[in-house]
């Protein structure tokens, strides 16, 4: 029932692809994620997912049904339909707010081979 500052959600944490928890909008969570490297090919079936890029820029690669790469910048927003494999990445790093149903799996529903880098998780309440 208290503001919640970003920005010190973001500083409290650096590990990349291990999204925060930092908020809940009827059965959604609010998530905060620092997104460096690549990620994991993965499809949500049932939902879609949102993204908005609030630092840096990053790139979701999309299987609907041939390959393409989405490039977002702060401030963009994309959602990735359910239902369609996709891979976010960022060369450089980036700070980025997600949308999605609370107990959402990180790497979806099904997913290519989780990397150690990747924490498979329904998010970290702060």
């Amino acid at each position: 029932m208290n503001p919640i500052d970003l920005n010190e959600v973001l500083a409290s944490f650096d590990a990349a692809w291990s999204p925060r928890i930092v908020s809940r909008v009827n059965d959604y969570d609010v998530r905060l994620a620092r997104f460096d490297g690549e990620h994991v090919w993965h499809v949500h079936l049932d939902t879609d997912e949102f993204f908005l890029v609030l630092d840096g820029e990053i790139e979701i690669g999309l299987r609907d049904p041939g390959e393409r790469v989405v490039s977002l910048t702060k401030g963009q927003v994309f959602v990735a339909p359910k239902g369609t494999y996709h891979k976010p990445s960022s060369k450089d790093g980036a700070s980025v707010l997600l949308v999605e149903p609370a107990g959402t799996l990180s790497v979806g529903d099904d997913h290519d081979e989780v990397p150690d880098h990747v924490d498979v998780t329904t998010g970290h309440v702060v």
